[in-house]
């Protein structure tokens, strides 16, 4: 079944444990790190569009991507209810499409896990290089190995609410390196009764080598791999961690996007 259908409709609610507004925090300093204070951004896998608007009220024009139909209806309501400006387009970041460049892209919360094919990460890249400015940059950050061998993996993960309830079931295929979640939903309707809902969802694990050469590859630089939160290079037991991947072969580089220290390689 398709990921982010049933559970589009119960995202925020489950994931209100997200610190949204700590992450953005972050994720607008190593941008700033980058000379980047403004300008268009955009927000890759931005799903409801929770952090893209708080991007938007730090001053970004923003626009939105995300493969689901369903995440995005919810963003657009949103938007009717409090008109942000950001333009939210529905497609696959592996055939992303702009009208022009942008000074950053931005991809959070391990969207870019979802990537279970190394080729897939590199084209993600290639195209990231493709609409960047020149020596703008692409930040994401991606769930580690370890976090998947040694939190998620084989674990049952269960949750009851008054609005409904989850079991997240995790499988860890140490050879292929992706970790499968199985999720069954229960939602309340309005009528009192509870619907069920059952999704598959599938993510891959990247060592920092394979990020390394994926960003070579694409032909872009890799700037800094920090743990996440931190100005500091991972460590082994690092389960969250920030890439920051610049643009090269444009034309000459803008001015004034610093070089970020600590974690650079």
């Amino acid at each position: 079944m398709d990921a982010y259908t049933g559970f589009a409709a119960v995202y925020d609610m489950f994931m209100d444990n997200i610190p949204y507004e700590e992450w953005c925090g972050y994720l607008t300093g190593l941008l700033r790190a980058q000379g980047i204070y403004d300008g268009l951004v955009l927000d890759l896998g931005c799903g409801t569009g929770k952090l893209t608007r708080l991007l938007a009220a730090e001053g970004y024009d923003m626009i939105g991507v995300d493969l689901s139909g369903e995440m995005l209806e919810i963003a657009m309501e949103r938007q009717a209810e409090q008109p942000d400006g950001i333009l939210y387009l529905q497609q696959d970041m592996r055939e992303f499409e702009l009208y022009g460049t942008v000074r950053a892209i931005v991809s959070i919360c391990d969207s870019m896990n979802y990537l279970t094919e190394y080729e897939d990460l590199v084209q993600v890249l290639r195209l990231a290089n493709n609409y960047l400015d020149p020596g703008g940059v692409f930040i994401f950050d991606l769930n580690t190995v370890y976090k998947y061998r040694e939190e998620l993996g084989e674990q049952t993960i269960a949750e009851n609410r008054e609005e409904g309830s989850f079991i997240w079931e995790n499988y860890f295929d140490e050879e292929e390196m992706v970790n499968e979640y199985d999720l069954t939903l229960f939602i309340r309707e309005e009528d009192g009764r509870f619907r069920k809902y059952e999704e598959t969802h599938y993510q891959r694990a990247y060592s920092l080598e394979q990020i390394r050469e994926a960003v070579e590859e694409a032909g872009m630089e890799l700037a800094a791999v920090y743990e996440a939160f931190t100005e500091h290079a991972p460590e082994p037991d690092s389960s969250r961690i920030y890439v920051i991947a610049r643009e090269q072969g444009k034309k000459a580089r803008a001015s004034g996007g610093g070089t970020a220290e600590g974690g650079k390689l």
